[in-house]
């Protein structure tokens, strides 16, 4: 559903990313973590056409996108849920949906249907910017699916938010992978977001670094050291 291959980026002299590859296909959840600054955001902004790399092309559904801007990739499947809050806060819930199921004109379920799937039919007559944190994700969640994408980009989607709200998010976010959504994420709650996905990255100096499955993710030797910060086995509960 989308590949990515030796995407660089540069800020001035510097090198961001140093030929970054990844693939993510229908259905799968991919997790890249990484330290703050380590460039998952630039990252993320290449893939959907935000950011300009100097090398690397991709790829959506076997379409080559590199050189399409963020609007047409969206209108070819891609969706986006940046790290900085995006809500319409003036309008109420319903207003920021319904501004959504125009923009995308597909027909199909109406504003009820996205409502009832992020759990906010209760508050939508509340404005956005009104709505606890977790709310406004939740909100950002159900406006992003209203396209119907093929692939999902989702920075830091629980930043902001308690434990039950970050899994409720994640809990939306798992089972629309299961219908079919390609899905690729980051976010500092490793232990949450290791368990819905079904492979993570560790993005270090520039450079993917480990590329695994979940479980011997979590055990390798360079992630414990360098970024879970203590070997899996001798956690009392990652969980």
């Amino acid at each position: 559903m989308l590949r990515a291959e030796g995407i660089v980026v540069r800020h001035g002299a510097a090198s961001v990313l140093r030929g970054i590859d990844l693939e993510v296909g229908e259905g799968a959840v991919l997790l890249v973590l990484g330290p703050t600054g380590v460039g998952k955001t630039t990252l993320f902004r290449a893939l959907v056409g935000e950011g300009t790399q100097e090398q690397g092309r991709v790829w959506l559904r076997g379409r080559d996108v590199t050189r399409l801007p963020l609007w047409e990739r969206a209108r070819l499947g891609m969706g986006y849920i940046p790290q900085t809050p995006s809500v319409l806060a003036d309008l109420t819930v319903r207003g920021n949906l319904e501004t959504y199921v125009r923009l995308a004109g597909r027909g199909g379920p109406g504003v009820g249907h996205w409502a009832e799937l992020v759990e906010l039919t209760h508050r939508l007559k509340v404005r956005a910017g009104e709505l606890s944190g977790g709310e406004r994700r939740l909100l950002e969640l159900g406006r992003a699916l209203v396209a119907r994408p093929s692939v999902l980009i989702c920075d830091e989607p629980f930043a902001g938010i308690d434990p039950v709200g970050a899994w409720r998010v994640a809990q939306i976010l798992r089972a629309e992978a299961r219908s079919g959504l390609a899905v690729v994420l980051s976010d500092h709650h490793a232990s949450i977001a290791l368990r819905m996905c079904t492979r993570a990255l560790l993005l270090l100096d520039g450079e993917v670094k480990v590329d695994d499955e979940p479980l011997r993710f979590r055990r390798h030797e360079l992630v414990c050291e360098r970024y879970l910060g203590e070997r899996e086995e001798s956690a009392p509960n990652s969980d």
